[in-house]
């Protein structure tokens, strides 16, 4: 049996949008819903918030969640979710990244990601097709292009691939394109390596960490979803998600 622990790493710190995980979202902080929905996929054993933040950490543990107090200065997400795990004392097959700004991440698509868990695959995570133009020409929607066998061959912030003779407004009629879904699964042995990789020149270019594994050769299968993601990076996006929430009820 494949065992799978979910880690949702907050920072406090965002340049964005500061104290961001405590946002409320139709009565619940952003950082307690993102937990409960991740405790509902049937894949994940244990769930844990990774915070540098005693503010966070408290009212995690205020609603009854877990929560592991980690450095202030990890360079990223999965840094983070690597600290946590070490925190534990406690072995797993399988790491799983779980942004902690999709207050609306479906168990679904966890429970699809852990599909991919094998035990040989190293990384994983999910792509969804695009189905609109602004979210093509978006360079903050990540694309990505994969190989016959759901294996990652590249990200990029640019639209890809470049349909040459092809009027770009018409690219969705002649190719099928994907965007990438936030959501990682590491084995274990493989997030202890990647937190100790260089910055890469593809990384730098592009500002997408996925691609210093992709550099160094580390294979990312991916898996695809059909369920929309709503990520809240800025204050407008926390006034959609509100209005979402609304539109639930």
């Amino acid at each position: 049996m494949i065992r799978i622990l979910g880690v949702i790493p907050a920072r406090y710190a965002s340049s964005r949008f500061p104290g961001k995980p405590l946002a409320d979202i139709g009565g619940k902080t952003m950082i307690h819903r993102v937990y409960e929905q991740a405790g509902k996929s049937d894949r994940i054993e244990r769930v844990v918030v990774a915070t540098d933040n005693q503010e966070i950490f408290d009212h995690v543990a205020d609603f009854g969640g877990e929560a592991r107090m980690t450095m202030a200065n990890h360079p990223s997400g999965t840094d983070r979710c690597y600290e946590a795990y070490t925190q534990l004392g406690e072995s797993f097959d399988y790491i799983v990244n779980i942004q902690g700004d999709e207050p609306f991440i479906q168990p679904a698509q966890i429970d699809l990601l852990a599909s991919k868990l094998d035990g040989k695959t190293e990384i994983a995570t999910l792509i969804k097709r695009i189905e609109v133009e602004d979210e093509l020409s978006n360079t903050g929607e990540v694309k990505v292009v994969k190989d016959r066998n759901d294996t990652a061959l590249y990200f990029s912030r640019a639209a890809i691939p470049y349909l040459r003779g092809v009027s770009q407004d018409k690219w969705l009629l002649n190719h099928t394109f994907y965007k990438h879904i936030g959501l990682y699964a590491f084995r274990h042995d493989i997030l202890k390596a990647v937190t100790s990789l260089p910055v890469s020149t593809l990384e730098q270019a592009e500002s997408l960490e996925q691609l210093r594994w992709l550099e160094q050769g580390y294979r990312i299968k991916v898996a695809e979803t059909e369920i929309e993601s709503l990520c809240v990076e800025t204050p407008g996006d926390l006034q959609r998600a509100v209005e979402y929430l609304k539109d639930l009820a």
